[in-house]
C-alpha cells in the first residue's frame, strides 16, 4: 500500500512538473510569435530611413506649407507619414485659431455666425499639396501592392524549383543548383505580411530536406552545417545582450533584425543542434518579450494619469454655468471658455485609439449640451435675417425697374442711393444670399453699363476734347525745363481740358506715364514722387466717376497694406533668431535695411489709402 502511495506521489510530481514545463513552452512560443509577427509586418518595408521631425508647433502658416512642399518633393512619399502627419495636426490647429479670430471679429461687427465665410491662398495651396500627398502615397501602396504579390510568387516557383531538385536532381550537380536557388531566394525582396511566415517555413522545411538528404555531398553540407551553426550562435549571443539595453524599444527593433537574420541569412543546422539552438534563441527572444511587457504595463498606467486628467477637465464642461447668457457678447466670451478648456484637454497628453475613443466620446457628450443652448440662441437670432431678407428684395425690385430707365441724371442718383442702403442692410438667410446678390448686382451693372455706353458716344465737343488732349501731351513731352510746380499745374490744366470719351481713355495712361517720366528727372524725394502720381490717376478717375475703378484701388491697397505688414514682421521674427550677432553683422544688417524699406513703403500705402478715404464718390 505504501509503494502504491508513492508511486502515485511521484506520477502526480511528474504531471505537475510537465505542466509547468508546457507552460513556459507556450509562453516562450507566444513570445517568439509576437516578434516574428511583427518581422512579417515590416517585411513589406522596403526603407526604414527616418527624416528628422522638427517643432512644426512653432511655425507659421506658410513655414508648414513650405516644409510639406519639401518633404513631397525630396522624399519618397513612404518615409513622410510621421512628418505629414506633425504638419497636418500643426496647420489644422494654428488656421483653426485663426479661423476663429476671424470669426469672432466678424461677430463682433454685427455679423451672424452662420453667414461667416473665410478663405486664404495659404489655406488653398495647403489644400493642394496635400492632396498632392495623399495620390502620391496611394500610388505607392498599390505599386507595393503589385510588387508584393510579384515577388510572392517568385517564392513559389523557387520552393518548386527545390521540391523538384530535391526528387529529380543529378547528384553531381544538385548542390550547386541548391545554391542558385538560395541565392535567387535572398534577392527577390518583400513579400505580403500574411504570407511571409508561412512562405518562410515552407522553404525552410524543404531546405532542412535537402540537407537531410545531402548524402554524397557529404563535405559540403558539413561545411555549411558548421558555418550556419557559427552564425546562429553569434544572433543567440547578440539576443542574450538585448536584455541589457536601457531602450527596450531599441532592444525590440533590434531583436526583429536579429530575427529576420535567422529566417533570411542564415542557412539549417545539423539535426543534432536544430533544437537547441532554437530553444536558446527562444529563451533570449522571451526575456526581452516580458521585460517590453512590463515596461508597457507601467506605460498603461501614465495613460491612467491622463485619462483622469481628460475626465476631470470634461466634468468642468459638463457642468459649466451659462444659464445667465442674454446676448451675443455673453455667449461669445463662454464660446471662448469653454474652448480654453477643450485647448487644456488637447493638451493633457496623448493616448493611443483604443483608450482616448471613449474619453473622446465623453467630450462630445459634454459639449452638445452647451452647443445645443447656444444653437439655441443663434436660431431666435436668425429672424432679424428675415426682415434684412425683405428690405433688401424691395431694393432689388426697385433697381430691376429702374435699369431700363433714360433719365440718366435721377436714376443715377437713385442707383447710387440704393447701392448705400443696400451696404447699411445687415445678413440675410445664407440660402437666399448669393441669389439676391447676383439679381441687385446684374440689374446695377446692367444699368451703369449702359450709362457708360450713353457718355461713350462722341460728340464734335468731346472730339476736340481728344484733339486737345493729343497737342497738350506732344507740349509736354517736348518741355525739358519744367519744374515740380510745373508738373503739378500741367496735371491740372489736363483735367480741366475735359473728360475723354471711353474709347479715347488711353491717352491718360499716355499722359501719365509722361508725368511718370518728368517727375522721375527731378530731385524729389520717393514719397512726394508716389503722391503726386497717385493723386493723378485717382483724380482722372474720380473726374469720369468710375467708382468701381476706385473701390478696386482701395482694395488692392488695403491687401497691399496687410502684406507688407506680414513681410515686416516675418523680417522682425527673423531678427528675433539671430543670436549673439552685433549690430555690424551683415547680416543684422541686410535684416534691418529690409525692415526699413518695407516701412517706408508701408507708410506710402497709408498716405494713399487716407487720400482715397478722404475722396467723396
Amino acid at each position: 500500500m505504501l509503494e502504491n502511495n508513492d508511486n502515485r506521489l511521484e506520477e502526480n510530481t511528474n504531471e505537475a512538473l510537465q505542466d509547468q514545463i508546457r507552460q513556459e513552452t507556450q509562453k516562450t512560443e507566444a513570445a517568439v510569435n509576437e516578434v516574428e509577427n511583427v518581422v512579417a509586418e515590416n517585411s513589406e518595408k522596403e526603407e526604414s530611413r527616418e527624416i528628422p521631425i522638427k517643432d512644426y508647433s512653432k511655425m507659421e502658416l506658410d513655414s508648414l506649407v513650405s516644409e510639406l512642399e519639401e518633404l513631397l518633393n525630396n522624399n519618397p512619399v513612404q518615409l513622410i507619414k510621421k512628418n505629414a502627419d506633425e504638419i497636418k495636426n500643426a496647420f489644422n490647429l494654428k488656421f483653426g485659431k485663426l479661423l476663429s479670430q476671424k470669426k469672432e471679429k466678424f461677430l463682433a461687427e454685427g455679423g451672424n455666425s452662420i453667414d461667416f465665410q473665410f478663405s486664404s491662398p495659404i489655406k488653398s495651396e495647403y489644400n493642394k499639396l496635400l492632396k498632392e500627398y495623399k495620390e502620391k502615397r496611394d500610388r505607392y501602396y498599390k505599386q507595393l501592392d503589385d510588387q508584393l504579390k510579384g515577388n510572392l510568387e517568385k517564392r513559389f516557383t523557387l520552393i518548386d524549383e527545390l521540391k523538384n531538385l530535391i526528387v529529380n536532381a543529378e547528384p553531381k550537380t544538385m548542390y550547386n543548383d541548391f545554391q542558385k536557388i538560395q541565392e535567387q531566394w535572398k534577392v527577390i525582396g518583400p513579400v505580403p505580411r500574411t504570407k511571409y511566415n508561412d512562405t518562410w517555413k515552407t522553404y525552410h522545411h524543404h531546405v532542412e530536406r535537402f540537407y537531410d538528404l545531402l548524402h554524397l555531398n557529404q563535405d559540403f553540407r558539413e561545411l555549411d552545417f558548421k558555418h550556419n551553426l557559427e552564425e546562429k550562435l553569434k544572433l543567440i549571443q547578440r539576443a542574450e545582450a538585448l536584455a541589457e539595453l536601457e531602450d527596450v524599444n531599441v532592444a525590440f527593433k533590434e531583436l526583429q533584425e536579429l530575427h529576420r537574420l535567422w529566417k533570411e541569412e542564415v542557412g539549417p543546422v545539423s539535426r543534432e543542434f536544430r533544437e537547441d539552438v532554437w530553444s536558446k534563441f527562444s529563451n533570449a527572444t522571451k526575456k526581452l518579450h516580458d521585460r517590453r511587457h512590463d515596461f508597457y504595463r507601467d506605460l498603461k498606467s501614465k495613460h491612467q494619469e491622463i485619462i483622469n486628467e481628460k475626465l476631470a477637465i470634461v466634468e468642468r464642461i459638463a457642468s459649466f454655468d451659462f444659464s445667465g447668457n442674454k446676448t451675443h457678447k455673453d455667449w461669445q466670451k463662454s464660446i471662448k471658455e469653454i474652448e480654453a478648456l477643450r485647448q487644456k484637454y488637447f493638451a493633457a497628453g496623448k493616448l493611443p485609439y483604443n483608450k482616448s475613443e471613449a474619453v473622446w466620446q465623453k467630450l462630445k457628450e459634454a459639449t452638445k449640451r452647451f452647443n445645443s443652448a447656444k444653437n439655441t440662441f443663434y436660431k431666435k437670432e436668425k429672424s432679424s435675417q428675415t426682415d434684412n431678407l425683405k428690405k433688401k428684395m424691395e431694393l432689388v425690385e426697385l433697381a430691376e425697374n429702374l435699369k431700363d430707365s433714360e433719365d440718366w441724371e435721377t436714376t443715377t442718383n437713385t442707383m447710387k442711393r440704393i447701392q448705400s442702403d443696400w451696404k447699411k442692410i445687415g445678413h440675410v438667410p445664407r440660402k437666399f444670399s448669393d441669389e439676391i446678390w447676383n439679381r441687385f448686382k446684374s440689374a446695377c451693372n446692367y444699368y451703369f453699363d449702359r450709362l457708360n455706353s450713353h457718355r461713350d458716344g462722341v460728340s464734335q465737343e468731346q472730339e476736340a476734347v481728344v484733339g486737345a488732349k493729343k497737342t497738350f501731351i506732344d507740349n509736354f513731352k517736348n518741355n525739358d525745363k519744367l519744374t515740380v510746380e510745373d508738373v503739378k499745374t500741367a496735371i491740372l490744366e489736363w483735367r480741366e481740358i475735359g473728360s475723354l470719351p471711353r474709347n479715347a481713355r488711353h491717352l491718360d495712361g499716355k499722359f501719365n506715364k509722361e508725368v511718370d517720366a518728368k517727375l522721375a528727372s527731378l530731385n524729389l524725394d520717393k514719397e512726394e514722387i508716389e503722391m503726386i502720381k497717385f493723386r493723378n490717376v485717382v483724380d482722372n478717375l474720380l473726374a469720369q466717376e468710375d467708382y468701381r475703378k476706385l473701390d478696386s484701388e482701395q482694395f488692392f491697397i488695403r491687401k497691399k497694406i496687410t502684406e507688407t505688414v506680414r513681410e515686416m514682421q516675418q523680417l522682425e521674427n527673423n531678427l528675433s533668431f539671430i543670436s549673439n550677432a552685433t549690430e555690424d553683422n551683415p547680416l543684422v544688417q541686410n535684416v534691418r535695411k529690409g525692415i526699413q524699406e518695407f516701412k517706408e513703403q508701408l507708410d506710402i500705402w497709408q498716405l494713399k489709402l487716407d487720400y482715397l478715404k478722404k475722396l467723396d464718390y
